[in-house]
């Protein structure tokens, strides 16, 4: 395949993941507020909920695709960053509620039900939209940088990088888990009543929340596109595949992997904030390991390597899943098993990494 074939693929993929883009931030708000609700085409409000989610989980597998599939590096913790993200949205959201909770007091209802005499120093801040949305980015962002700069720097990297990103997320749930840490221990956070000023049931606020995390998708996509497309993209792929010669030719390999490490984790916290108050709640089920391992598997179901591939992994793995917790609850754990296994065995290089390879094979 020659290089301006190469390019002229690339272009064409790039556009065609533009206008995907724009059709889905087209086509539901005209559906759902266009048409009457009795309308065969009418959305109802729990499929743009869903449609919404989906939005926030493709930005996760966009996140975890740059880091494992343009730097090599396998994580297994990334739920962590998602949580938390979600959870400083959710303190926003928990303080928007003021004195209309069950307890008719300044403080979430979970602090008065536990006897806490005052809001912790932790929650200043909150009520403030912008401080939370900032939060949302920069404690993820902080917690995988102090992680990242620890771990790259003890060279810790393969099949041991992902076993302590997965005890990172279990220690993390633990932690959570406890009522005196001050975020609604087993419960977490729920029972939220706006966003901005905006009714979170009103449909008209559910239709901006799924604009806004399609617009993020689509900011995240371009982002990522622009990373790898770089210099900095260029040294990512050759430190994936050939570390030690990246090392020994001059290049600060650690300082690579972490501005890529470090930024995935500041769009799992983006994915996070944009996800809680579509679901409304969080909790610290979201950090279980299981979760996170999902993650990766929407990246390898949908290929390594490709901008394109984690978010239609995302998009087929959750759509498959949402089916059958209705239909086939039982036998999801099953299927998913059984896909990945599929996938390893017949499609290496997942959905579309193998339809890009038998494009570029035509070419040639």
């Amino acid at each position: 395949m020659t290089t301006g074939s190469a390019a002229q693929s690339g272009s064409r993929s790039w556009l065609l993941a533009v206008g995907l883009f724009a059709i889905a931030a087209i086509a539901v708000p005209l559906l759902n507020l266009g048409l009457a609700e009795d309308s065969p085409l009418h959305l109802p409000d729990y499929l743009v909920l869903l449609l919404g989610k989906f939005a926030c989980y493709a930005i996760v597998a966009l996140a975890v695709g740059l880091i494992w599939g343009y730097a090599g590096v396998l994580s297994l913790g990334h739920g962590v960053f998602f949580a938390l993200g979600g959870y400083a949205i959710g303190m926003y959201l928990m303080r928007s509620i003021g004195t209309e909770g069950v307890y008719k007091s300044e403080l979430p209802d979970f602090m008065v039900f536990l006897d806490w005499k005052e809001l912790p120093w932790y929650w200043y801040g909150f009520q403030h939209f912008g401080f939370a949305l900032f939060m949302a980015l920069a404690v993820p962002g902080l917690v995988a940088f102090v992680f990242g700069f620890l771990a790259f720097r003890s060279r810790i990297r393969g099949v041991y990088f992902a076993i302590i990103t997965q005890a990172m997320t279990y220690a993390a749930m633990l932690m959570f888990f406890r009522n005196n840490t001050g975020f609604g221990g087993n419960n977490g956070l729920t029972d939220f009543k706006r966003l901005l000023g905006f009714t979170l049931r009103d449909p008209e606020t559910r239709i901006g929340l799924y604009l806004a995390s399609v617009t993020a998708l689509l900011g995240c996509f371009l982002l990522c596109r622009y990373v790898v497309g770089s210099r900095l993209g260029r040294v990512l792929r050759a430190v994936r595949d050939a570390e030690s010669r990246v090392m020994f030719s001059g290049y600060d390999v650690r300082s690579y992997k972490l501005f890529a490490w470090t930024l995935s984790a500041v769009l799992c916290g983006l994915a996070g904030a944009l996800y809680v108050p579509q679901v409304g709640i969080i909790n610290p089920s979201e950090m279980q390991p299981a979760n996170s391992i999902e993650m990766a598997i929407w990246v390898a179901v949908g290929g390594r390597g490709t901008l394109a591939g984690p978010i239609v992994g995302a998009l087929i793995v959750n759509g498959a899943k949402s089916w059958f917790t209705v239909a086939l609850p039982d036998a999801w754990l099953y299927v998913l098993g059984l896909l990945f296994i599929g996938v390893t065995l017949f499609l290496p290089r997942g959905i579309m990494g193998s339809l890009l390879s038998k494009h570029e094979g035509t070419r040639t």
